[in-house]
């Protein structure tokens, strides 16, 4: 019952955003450009803004985030206020800190202007598997181990 309402209540406060991929359609079969990009406003936001979406909408807690990303208190909260810019293995961090979808994940390096995953990265592959799958920061870091990769932390 409580995901329902969770999805009830993001579908009233928030339209859904659109995907990257639709948008890149209706701009490729557009005839008027400035249409595009008057429907479309530019919505880059900030790494602590899409934090915040994020702990208001997953309801969670910043304290246990930061613990659960396995980041230092300290360092945890000055990402979260914007006053550190995170590596991109640490915004992964509080990735599967937040156990976020890979969607998500991606929006969140792209607010920190790092690079996404990418599949046909082999570090980035596992990772990928890795947080499809469910696994946490732990398990992820021993599978990369496992395979001689670099663990995030």
């Amino acid at each position: 019952m409580r995901q329902e309402d969770n999805a009830r209540r993001m579908q009233t406060t928030r339209p859904a955003e659109p995907l990257t991929e639709d948008l890149m359609g209706e701009l490729l079969e557009t005839e008027d450009v400035q249409g595009y990009l008057d429907r479309h406003p530019s919505t880059k936001r900030t790494l602590p803004e899409y934090l915040k979406q994020l702990l208001e909408e997953k309801e969670l807690v910043r304290s246990r985030v930061v613990r659960e990303s396995d980041l230092n208190e300290t360092y945890g909260y000055q990402i979260f206020t914007g006053q550190r810019n995170p590596s991109r293995d640490k915004v992964l961090q509080l990735a599967f800190g937040m156990k976020l979808s890979i969607r998500e994940s991606n929006r969140l390096l792209q607010a920190a202007g790092a690079n996404t995953l990418y599949p046909k990265d082999r570090r980035d592959a596992i990772i990928l598997f890795c947080m499809n799958k469910g696994y946490s920061l732990q398990q992820t870091n021993a599978e990369l181990y496992r395979r001689a990769e670099e663990t995030i932390c």
